[in-house]
């Protein structure tokens, strides 16, 4: 394995990096990662610093590499982080509120999520979701 590369930090960046940690009002990995350039400034090894930070090692080298790539603003900074796509586009939404609008079958005193899902599935104007999305679908339309 090559050699760690040090993280050398002025004056400033120092007393930015400590005001992260003592005030607390960032995400609590922006506030690790503070940390982590703080010590591997210091000389610690990757090591002793996620035992005593309580993280893994890949963690600390993988914070020390970035800061030492991108600098460390850019290393604080949390990425923005899309998530899952949409399981129904907003004409999908649509077709399930006003199904659950409609009049429910013959037989039943009102729809059910369960009901609503099948519904919606089995005359093809939706595709194969789970109850738990036309649920969250309905939620969030209420």
């Amino acid at each position: 394995m090559p050699d760690k590369q040090e993280i050398r930090l002025n004056k400033r960046q120092r007393e930015l990096l400590r005001k992260i940690i003592t005030t607390g009002v960032r995400p609590a990995r922006v506030i690790m990662r503070a940390h982590i350039l703080l010590q591997s400034a210091e000389g610690w090894t990757d090591e002793a610093i996620a035992h005593t930070f309580g993280t893994s090692i890949d963690t600390v080298r993988r914070t020390r590499l970035h800061c030492l790539d991108r600098g460390i603003i850019k290393c604080l900074e949390e990425a923005h982080r899309e998530g899952a796509p949409h399981k129904l586009d907003k004409e999908a939404e649509a077709v399930i509120v006003a199904l659950a609008c409609s009049d429910p079958p013959r037989g039943r005193c009102r729809w059910t999520v369960r009901l609503l899902s099948e519904e919606a599935i089995g005359r093809k104007l939706i595709r194969p979701v789970a109850p738990e999305t036309v649920r969250q679908v309905l939620k969030k339309r209420s």
